[in-house]
């Protein structure tokens, strides 16, 4: 498709945007004849047309008229025709290329209006903080004198602010705390602690710094495992004196281990405890089960090696030493206890997603930016996004003067230094775009020795850099500044700058991506306004040795150019654009590659994170239960009848010590008696005694208290499965990529193995929901608050809130009385030793 084939597209989406822009229009006087109170009334008239059937797109001509009056009376700024066009763009879920001063901000106030009248919610999403609070209080006014409600999400806010953020109509934020709260809200124990709504509808401002720029990065949520060391040396001590047959059972075919009753409650005496299966000591449980495997399977110079003090796993298929590899669920721990080295404290994922995926989630999603053609195909692969080009209100007359390249980058500042000075002279102020601060330095001491006064900007302190770029077209102003810097501030001409030739902007070195040059050109020219650009580059530029650089610096030597001598080619200037576009392509199939991999979680996520919030709602869990006993009665029954369907010639004592400390505890099944019957009758057999024993638990302790039980124990062991198939999902894919010398594909494999390692995390979180189901002693304590908050509040705080003081009644492990469902060292004795 050539370039006037993409013009005429972009032209005739104009042209239909543009019959939409004076139906709109019509509106005007009689809107602009209303009184405030008439003029607020629209909202209530809109939102009561949506009820009784009215769809939205057949309410935008009117309600853009509305927001537009609105503009102009509140902050005495009237939406220009192209603006409404912009509005509308965004509204169908497009992304809108605006030129920088074209007024992004004022026009996200369109749609937003409009779709915040469904009552769904709408996000207003750009880079940081300082941006989102001055859009927030600066746009937020029109939303507000419409009777809508404005909410803020920065960095710092605890969880009433948040919530009470995201309940707004209209909520502007970060994307990063978006991204984290998504995550937090899949981590919360109650139904209350949930911030965020369903996401309905956003509008990402500076579309490709976040959907392009940040999406080689996850969001990540990390802790600090909780395996305090103290216990895995405590717990390996007592595994030795317990005795095999009798303390425990071995079945080296499956690699399972289990405590018989007699282990249990050896078990119990030396730790101290009266039921090891009671849900406050679900952690110590956890630590004897991985502690035995420790011992009984794992032989050290088989499994494992010691070397300096560290326990390294070996390969067991080429027998090499696995460095840096770790075992999963404390095990790791449990073998380094067990050696008696140092136990190494993990730093464990709790929860991440990639931007694309966050965003992909939104019902409706749109964006704005000054740059996003040259990434329209990403935009359309990944997001489904297409691009529509927004006229400028006044025509653009900005010059963009040919590249000059230079031999050397030495050779090249100095000639920047030059023509700084040159125009400095004249009065007229430059912007000088450097793509490190470390080239910014660089250029700030040449200028300073040849005494030009200018500002060095970094992008560490975003209401400086606002102040700053707003001062840059002032008269004789210099400033020095990385090329991404200043974005979403308008730099408007001072006096007689005009007269001058306006803001010229100097780039100091092309990026990899064109659309970052293209940024920096856009600091110069907004609105009609006069102004030009240049580009210095050396050969000795990062992007100028990926073409070969070699052949032109022959080419300068041939010709007997020195340092100081600039060459002007088009040539040159055509290899450039290709050496971007290459790696352009080289860093969208980076971020594609990301998104694959990510795409095999996500879809592992979505179920998890489903399930998780189906529990957290209250759905009764009853059935899914008796699916589990069914489940996990056939696999024991699997598991010891080996290859015989002769029940007789089953190992029927390994079965009973089996599901006896499964999911049976306390009752014992008579081997002999068992023999007599068939795989069918056994099967039927356990699944009654299993049920009786549920139905029993359910009348000892009530149906209420059971589903809380139930409730409680899927959402701890669901949560505890998934932070450490997390961590066994990083450790597959970082070695994943060798399987490419094996002629296999690395992300095939990938997608087959962790399939693999979903449902065996799915079938172990059925079976730890069934052992512990069965053998939970809920423990009644006195009530100190009735309200979770301080354990909603350390979610989204940096320092934990104030802790409950309960007394010495309540163990570090023991389940909080606040009733959050959390442990009390984690809740209400956070910090607390």
């Amino acid at each position: 498709m050539g370039f006037l084939s993409l013009f005429d597209d972009n032209a005739r989406e104009i042209r239909k945007y543009q019959k939409r822009v004076e139906v709109i229009n019509s509106f005007e006087p009689a809107i602009q004849a209303l009184g405030d109170d008439e003029l607020r009334g629209k909202t209530a008239e809109f939102k009561g047309r949506l009820e009784r059937g009215e769809s939205l797109d057949a309410l935008l001509p009117e309600a853009f008229a509305v927001v537009r009056e609105a503009g102009r009376r509140v902050i005495t700024q009237r939406h220009y025709d192209v603006q409404l066009i912009g509005g509308m763009v965004l509204h169908d879920g497009r992304i809108a290329e605006m030129r920088t001063g074209e007024g992004k901000t004022l026009v996200a106030t369109l749609p937003s209006y409009l779709n915040a009248l469904t009552g769904q919610g709408v996000h207003v999403i750009t880079v940081n903080d300082y941006l989102a609070r001055r859009d927030s209080e600066w746009m937020g006014q029109i939303h507000q004198f419409l009777g809508l409600s404005v909410g803020l999400i920065v960095h710092g806010l605890n969880y009433e602010e948040r919530r009470s953020s995201y309940a707004a109509d209209i909520t502007y934020g970060t994307n990063n705390e978006f991204g984290f709260d998504y995550l937090r809200d899949n981590m919360v124990t109650r139904p209350d602690g949930l911030v965020q709504r369903e996401l309905n509808y956003a509008i990402v401002d500076e579309v490709d710094s976040i959907l392009v720029d940040e999406a080689r990065t996850p969001l990540i949520i990390s802790g600090e495992a909780d395996k305090p060391t103290e216990l895995y040396f405590r717990v390996a001590m007592i595994i030795p004196r317990l005795k095999p047959e009798e303390d425990y059972k071995v079945i080296e075919k499956e690699r399972v281990v289990t405590l018989t009753e007699q282990g249990v409650s050896r078990v119990e005496s030396m730790l101290g405890v009266d039921n090891l299966y009671e849900d406050i000591h679900t952690e110590l449980a956890h630590h004897v089960n991985q502690a035995l495997k420790a011992q009984t399977l794992f032989k050290r110079d088989r499994d494992y090696v010691v070397k300096d003090g560290e326990v390294i796993i070996v390969d067991e298929f080429t027998g090499r030493l696995m460095f840096g590899r770790r075992y999963s669920e404390g095990l790791h721990q449990a073998i380094e206890a067990k050696e008696g080295v140092k136990i190494e404290k993990e730093s464990q994922t709790l929860a991440t997603i990639t931007f694309q995926n966050y965003f992909r989630m939104y019902k409706k999603l749109s964006g704005m930016t000054g740059t996003a053609m040259t990434e329209e195909p990403e935009f359309r692969k990944i997001y489904k996004l297409d691009v529509v080009e927004i006229p400028t209100n006044k025509p653009m007359i900005r010059n963009d003067d040919p590249d000059v390249i230079y031999r050397s980058e030495k050779g090249k500042f100095l000639a920047v230094v030059d023509s700084v000075i040159e125009r400095h002279a004249k009065g007229q102020p430059l912007l000088v775009g450097t793509v490190s601060v470390e080239k910014s330095e660089y250029l700030s001491d040449l200028l300073g020795r040849r005494g030009v006064p200018h500002q060095v900007l970094n992008a560490k302190y975003h209401e400086k850099e606002a102040q700053i770029v707003s001062q840059a077209g002032q008269p004789g102003m210099v400033t020095i500044a990385t090329n991404m810097a200043g974005r979403g501030t308008d730099i408007i001409l001072g006096e007689g700058v005009s007269e001058l030739g306006g803001l010229h902007i100097i780039g100091t070195e092309r990026h990899e991506s064109r659309r970052i040059d293209n940024q920096l050109r856009g600091r110069a020219a907004r609105q009609g306004d006069p102004g030009s650009t240049q580009f210095f580059i050396s050969l000795e530029d990062d992007l100028m040795r990926l073409f070969g650089a070699e052949n032109i610096m022959g080419i300068m030597d041939k010709l007997g150019m020195d340092d100081s001598m600039p060459i002007a080619s088009k040539m040159i200037s055509r290899s450039i654009e290709t050496a971007q576009r290459r790696v352009e392509n080289r860093n969208f199939d980076i971020r594609k590659h990301v998104l694959d991999y990510d795409d095999v979680m996500n879809q592992q996520r979505e179920v998890i994170y489903a399930q998780r919030r189906a529990v957290l709602m209250g759905e009764n869990l009853q059935d899914h239960i008796s699916d589990m006993l069914e489940k996990a009665v056939t696999d024991s029954v699997t598991m010891f009848s080996g290859e015989s369907p002769f029940p007789e010639e089953w190992d029927l004592t390994g079965l009973a010590d089996y599901v006896e400390n499964f999911f049976l505890p306390g009752i014992h099944l008579d081997p002999e008696q068992l023999a007599d019957l068939s795989r069918e009758e056994i099967e039927q057999t356990l699944l009654d005694k299993a049920k009786e024993l549920y139905q029993s638990r359910e009348e000892q302790f009530s149906p209420e208290l059971m589903r809380e039980i139930e409730r409680a124990v899927m959402l701890q062991v669901v949560d505890s499965k998934w932070m450490d198939h997390l961590d066994a999902m990083d450790m597959l894919r970082e070695g994943i990529g060798l399987r490419a010398y094996g002629q296999k594909d690395p992300l095939v494999e990938y997608r087959r193995e962790g399939f693999e390692m979903f449902q065996a995390m799915i079938d172990s979180i059925q079976d730890d929901i069934i052992r512990y189901v069965m053998r939970v002693t809920p423990q009644v304590r006195e009530e100190v608050s009735e309200q979770p908050r301080n354990v909603t509040e350390n979610l989204y705080e940096g320092e934990p809130s104030e802790p409950v003081h309960t007394g010495d009644q309540i163990g570090r492990n023991d389940l909080c009385s606040c009733g959050s469902g959390k442990k009390y060292k984690k809740c209400c004795g956070s910090g607390k030793k």
